[in-house]
């Protein structure tokens, strides 16, 4: 278990320096990040103005939350497989465009739209799994649910991009990788989310802290110290997907190719990802 984890971490390393080097890939999910909060508005303010869910959620509401998730899920998942896209040429020594990223996204336009579907209608069912009107073990099964579907689709964008085949397909394939990197899958993503969680908290606290001091002097200077956090904690977001963007990309290529790009030089991992027999 532990030769496993430092693996994962290794990769980690690797993947942050690749980040680095072209620092151009924040630039996908910071444009991911500005277009989802389009979508968002777009949804909000006819829902707010309409009541859609002023007496549940209904059918209606229903039909408007598998719109709103397919949307949002849309946009992410076409941002990341440019991500990707740029990630897999940068770790095949080359030079990767923003045009580049979003030139294989778009090559792959109809699968993104279609796996799109099915994550939007695995969103809702979750909620509803997780919906405070269910007893704590309903909502515990929603949560580990969603957690197993993390895992098993952390490899689709991946897949999506490398192959011409559907989104059942990259699912599938996805589901396959999964069983062949269990261990740097499971602790990649939570090892990355974990570490940024804490230093997402670290900085709110500090935040939070340097805001009420600044409060004491000025109102306007705590409003101004707050605004300057909470883009600390945006850029935090944005490098955090980007990170987790590359790890996959490398992840998958271990997994599929058992080639080592230079930015993996030394590292040994090889061996780690041979296929089960």
């Amino acid at each position: 278990m532990f030769e496993r984890f430092s693996r994962s971490w290794e990769l980690v390393k690797a993947s942050a320096n690749v980040l680095r080097s072209d620092r151009e890939l924040l630039l996908f999910p910071l444009i991911s990040g500005l277009c989802t909060l389009v979508v968002m508005a777009t949804f909000l303010v006819p829902v707010f103005a309409l009541r859609i869910f002023e007496n549940g959620i209904g059918i209606g509401g229903a039909v408007v939350g598998f719109l709103f998730y397919f949307c949002q899920y849309s946009v992410i998942i076409f941002f990341n497989c440019a991500l990707v896209a740029a990630a897999m040429i940068r770790l095949d020594g080359g030079d990767p465009t923003l045009r580049d990223g979003f030139d294989a996204a778009k090559s792959k336009l109809p699968a993104i739209l279609g796996y799109a579907a099915i994550a939007a209608t695995v969103g809702v069912a979750l909620q509803a799994l997780k919906s405070r009107d269910n007893n704590f073990i309903v909502r515990l099964v929603g949560s580990g649910l969603g957690v197993a579907w993390t895992l098993a689709t952390f490899m689709v964008v991946p897949v999506l991009v490398s192959r011409n085949i559907g989104p059942v397909d990259a699912l599938k394939q996805s589901v396959a990788l999964l069983k062949r990197t269990w261990g740097e899958n499971a602790i990649g993503n939570v090892g990355i989310g974990a570490a940024f969680g804490l230093i997402t908290f670290a900085v709110m606290l500090v935040g939070a802290g340097l805001a009420f001091l600044a409060w004491q002097a000025s109102p306007m200077l705590a409003i101004a110290v707050a605004v300057v956090f909470v883009i600390g904690v945006l850029l935090l977001g944005i490098y955090q997907a980007a990170l987790s963007g590359i790890y996959s990309a490398a992840l998958y290529r271990y997994a599929v190719s058992h080639e080592t790009p230079a930015a993996f030089q030394g590292m040994q991992l090889e061996s780690a990802f041979q296929p089960k027999r």
